[in-house]
């Protein structure tokens, strides 16, 4: 059985999952066999393992970081918000239903007894496992049920690091508060306390790091600087733009509600001369040069809400003067209707798109979830094209007036006249060449984009030095590896 590190956080945003992906990659590198574990995960962006199965994209880094394929073990539990408090329950990689909060935590102890044979299995192929935790375990409310805390520690008899966001000040309080809030009996699995994203003068930190240790019986085992990473986030509350005025190329990308996978643009945002920006409302003056509708989790909700804001009539006025793309279910938005008889994403049973590209979608129960490698045709031609796609609609094509780049015929699919893109396939800018290709649709020059999966790599390593040079290492990890 694997050994067991574990970080906890004073709240959700403090940098876990970076850190944990930090770790994975330092101990990688080192030659130990490493792998991430979180017991319960809840966001909208998720990946596809090579088996078909859906997980946290926040563990895909993780493992993409210790070297290795994602795997389901990983992350055996997801929540995928659809809004109205209801949550879609991913187990083991697939969808078995939606729930309201309240109904979800009924199955608390049927997961967990899930969640310790999954990691039993995962612990006898690994030396070490690098666990995190969910938002933070003194949320006194939830700890009776709580899956991925303290309860998850002690049955991996994890050592557990709390960490804290200086950043936001009051760092000190959130880990005493956190270690306060802790019930008695598993305050022994605590072994010490990160701080993270410090600014400034560490001289001026240190008497603080001092009292602080009088008043708590946890050592401070590294103090990590703010730094800005360009890795693949997974929270909503992480969705940022990148505006630049002097770009290139001018991206607007639609910021719906309940949209999902938006680490789609993350290749994007990394090119100095693109501008991304995520906007709520039509612009008034100057045009997109591409405008995307991003994935939904509740596309017909989103759909609503984009009528409502007046991006229908904005779109069919400006059709054709900008690239307009849209994945997965914005490209679902794009056809002339989409029905849900079963209520598989919501409860709106159906209503048109809008009708710019002649496609009807329906919501069935059974989700597509793949991940493969793709044969570019027409302007991708000669080069392999590989992405995940992640849907509970059935698409049909009503009469051909496209071009298909990819084999098989309706996964992505070009407009030359209206200037529209549509696509089914998550990750299709993570290649640079296809993301090189399908810009040049716009008409306009920019920087060849590299390969995300190596710009990834880069800044794993970058994040692995960082944890490297500021932590206590040999303390945080003696007797572990």
């Amino acid at each position: 059985m694997a050994k067991a590190l574990m970080l906890q956080g004073t709240g959700s945003g403090v940098g876990k999952s970076l850190l944990c992906a930090g770790l994975c990659r330092l101990l990688a590198r080192r030659g130990v066999r490493v792998a991430p574990f979180k017991a319960q995960n809840m966001a909208l962006n998720s990946g596809v393992t090579r088996s078909g199965e859906e997980m946290g994209r926040a563990q895909v880094l993780q493992a993409q970081a210790a070297g290795l394929e994602p795997d389901v073990r990983m992350n055996p539990i997801l929540l995928k918000p659809q809004g109205q408090g209801r949550s879609q329950l991913v187990r083991l990689g697939k969808a078995i239903g939606n729930y309201t909060y309240r109904d979800y935590y009924q199955l608390a102890e049927e997961n967990f007894k899930i969640v310790r044979k999954v990691y039993d299995d995962l612990s006898r192929d690994f030396e070490l496992l690098i666990l995190e935790g969910a938002g933070s375990p003194a949320e006194i409310n939830l700890q009776q049920t709580d899956l991925s805390n303290m309860r998850m520690a002690h049955h991996a008899n994890a050592r557990v690091l709390l960490v804290g966001d200086i950043d936001h000040g009051g760092v000190f309080a959130w880990l005493k508060g956190t270690y306060d809030l802790i019930q008695e009996e598993y305050r022994p699995l605590l072994y010490g306390c990160l701080i993270n994203k410090f600014r400034g003068d560490y001289t001026l930190l240190e008497p603080g790091i001092r009292l602080f240790e009088e008043q708590v019986p946890l050592p401070v085992l590294g103090t990590i600087p703010y730094d800005s990473f360009q890795l693949d986030e997974e929270d909503s509350q992480q969705i940022r733009s990148t505006p630049c005025e002097d770009a290139s190329l001018r991206i607007h990308v639609v910021h719906l509600p309940q949209l999902s996978n938006f680490t789609d643009f993350a290749p994007l945002q990394r090119q100095p001369d693109i501008s991304l920006e995520y906007v709520e409302k039509p612009p008034n003056g100057r045009l997109p040069d591409v405008l995307i509708l991003p994935g939904s989790k509740n596309t017909l909700s989103d759909l609503q809400i984009l009528r409502e804001r007046g991006w229908e009539n904005w779109i069919r006025q400006h059709l054709g003067s900008f690239l307009l793309a849209g994945i997965c279910g914005g490209f679902q938005m794009l056809g002339g209707w989409i029905t849900d008889p079963e209520g598989i994403e919501g409860t709106i049973d159906g209503a048109p798109g809008l009708g710019v590209l002649p496609l009807r979608t329906e919501m069935v129960a059974t989700k597509i979830l793949q991940r493969a490698e793709y044969k570019g045709q027409e302007i991708l031609k000669g080069l392999k094209v590989s992405g995940y796609e992640i849907h509970s609609g059935r698409s049909q094509l009503q009469r051909a007036k496209w071009m298909d780049l990819l084999e098989p015929p309706g996964l992505c699919v070009w407009d030359e006249k209206q200037k529209i893109l549509g696509t089914y396939l998550h990750g299709i800018f993570d290649i640079g060449e296809v993301a090189n290709r399908l810009l040049q649709l716009t008409g306009k020059q920019i920087k060849p984009i590299p390969d995300h999966a190596q710009e990834n790599l880069r800044e794993l390593d970058r994040l692995a030095d960082l944890i490297e040079r500021y932590c206590n290492l040999s303390r945080i990890l003696d007797g572990l590896c």
